[in-house]
């Protein structure tokens, strides 16, 4: 953090709008996190968003002009860190430079989706509304089976991939993933979204 005009502690997200004309993005941050009339948008994609303004600003700033979409794919190369991302991000860099940005200044001021979260919750006095019983079941039913697909999806092709290479016989395997959940009090088995469904088992504990 920096010391602001008054004396106070800035941190970095306050510096940076200050620095690169981003005032909007305080109350924008805010109503995407708390989904103020919108659906919510989680603080790793806020903070992807936040530093595209933050390089826009910069290639702007520069007299240089860049789409939107060129934005995203620049920020992409400058962040990734696969070999030929960095062969891109090199060239890139150069052609940044020669337009005058300080790449390495820019990169510098890129923040993380913690710190979009300090920010949010100890300048803005932001937090989450309370979420819905019935709306957080779901999400967790949903979690839940697309994990259980996804294993389905993996297995399947395990399968194929060894069987391709003769390391297993060569048939047509069908792959269930039933995921279940047996009561301890009374042993009751229920698929879990029909247990999520009912909000557990219904049987009396002092009989088990």
């Amino acid at each position: 953090m920096t010391a602001d005009s008054s004396g106070g502690r800035r941190t970095k997200v306050e510096r940076v709008i200050d620095e690169y004309g981003l005032e909007e993005w305080g109350d924008r941050l805010e109503a995407e996190w708390t989904g103020d009339g919108t659906e919510r948008t989680s603080l790793r994609d806020l903070a992807t968003a936040f530093n595209q303004a933050v390089l826009r600003a910069a290639v702007r700033d520069a007299g240089a002009s860049v789409l939107d979409t060129d934005i995203e794919s620049l920020y992409r190369t400058l962040t990734d860190d696969d070999d030929v991302s960095r062969s891109d991000a090199v060239r890139k860099r150069r052609e940044l430079e020669r337009s005058g940005v300080d790449i390495e200044d820019v990169r510098s001021d890129f923040v993380t989706h913690q710190t979009i979260y300090t920010y949010l919750t100890n300048v803005r006095d932001a937090s989450l509304p309370e979420e819905d019983t019935e709306d957080r079941v779901d999400r967790k039913k949903e979690t839940v089976q697309r994990l259980a697909g996804r294993t389905q999806v993996i297995t399947e092709s395990t399968l194929a991939e060894l069987s391709n290479a003769g390391e297993l016989t060569d048939r047509e395997y069908e792959v269930f993933v039933d995921v279940r959940t047996i009561c301890g009090n009374c042993g009751a088995d229920y698929p879990i979204a029909d247990l999520l469904d009912r909000g557990g088992c219904d049987c009396d504990v002092d009989t088990a």
